[in-house]
């Protein structure tokens, strides 16, 4: 049984906050790229940990229903926003998986941070397109269709309550990030996004890694589709802008938003301009 209500409520750290869904299943938000959670008295799954204060707030609100060690600890990839705190959950993780290139890829950079003392890396991997486990009376499964916002991202789907946690295979209404020294790859990132509203039918409750202010960390195949939409039309408009003989330098003094996709909003636009030339101009 999840926590009642009023525990809910009274339970913030700083920003912090639970969000239940459906089924045991639900998210937490505070720093960093959206946490998923499955809680009852016997079972405890976390999808990302975001930084470690943040996954020790976490633990503690957990703690008040379930005090057993975590049977399962998934990262969704390697960035720090999402792998930071699971040094918090050291010593009390059954199981700790990751896609094989996302646990390169963190070992990669904690060993160029001069690191790797502080990070907790996963245990498990796998390569293929799945991973499944069951925890208690939910089934849960990792699917990966390839490079996206990097080489290593996965959908974690629980089951039976219909919920997948997208990572930042989703950023809503905000620009993503397209980490190409990771592999990341814009074209196969649509693809990953037709492949899950494909896979996954109308009643799935999606969470996001990220959404831009005013926006929700959770939504629709609707929502998938609005940000496949802003992908192809950045590649779209990068294409063009090629053809017409412009310079990456002069895109990123006078674009604001992408052609055809307006919603997309923040900061990081430069991010996304820089990840289509290379992808374009340079093959990479």
């Amino acid at each position: 049984m999840i926590p009642s209500r009023q525990l809910l409520a009274s339970i913030l750290f700083d920003a912090g906050e639970m969000h239940p869904l459906r089924r045991n299943v639900g998210f937490y938000t505070e720093r960093g790229g959206t946490i998923g959670w499955l809680l009852t008295k016997d079972h405890l799954v976390v999808v990302d940990t975001q930084f470690k204060p943040q996954a020790e707030n976490l633990l503690s609100i957990l703690r008040e229903t379930n005090d057993k060690p975590l049977d399962l600890l998934v990262n969704t990839h390697h960035h720090r926003d999402h792998t930071s705190g699971n040094i918090a959950f050291k010593g009390i993780v059954k199981t700790h998986v990751a896609h094989q290139n996302s646990y390169n890829n963190q070992k990669r950079v904690a060993e160029a941070r001069d690191n790797l003392a502080n990070e907790l890396l996963p245990d498990t991997t796998f390569e293929g397109e799945k991973w499944s486990a069951k925890v208690g009376d939910e089934n849960i499964t990792l699917h990966y269709a390839g490079p996206a916002h990097t080489n290593g991202d996965v959908m974690v789907h629980f089951e039976n309550a219909n919920i997948v946690h997208m990572g930042d295979l989703m950023f809503n209404r905000r620009f993503p990030y397209i980490d190409k020294s990771a592999g990341a790859h814009i074209g196969n990132w649509v693809k990953v996004l037709q492949k899950a509203r494909s896979m996954f039918d109308d009643e799935t409750i999606f969470i996001f890694g990220h959404a831009d202010n005013g926006y929700p960390v959770k939504g629709g195949k609707e929502d998938l589709t609005a940000f496949e939409n802003y992908l192809s039309n950045l590649l779209e408009f990068m294409n063009k802008a090629v053809k017409e003989g412009k310079t990456l330098d002069e895109l990123k003094a006078s674009v604001t938003e992408i052609p055809g996709a307006p919603e997309w909003k923040g900061d990081g636009i430069s991010r996304s301009l820089d990840a289509a030339w290379m992808e374009i101009v340079e093959g990479k």
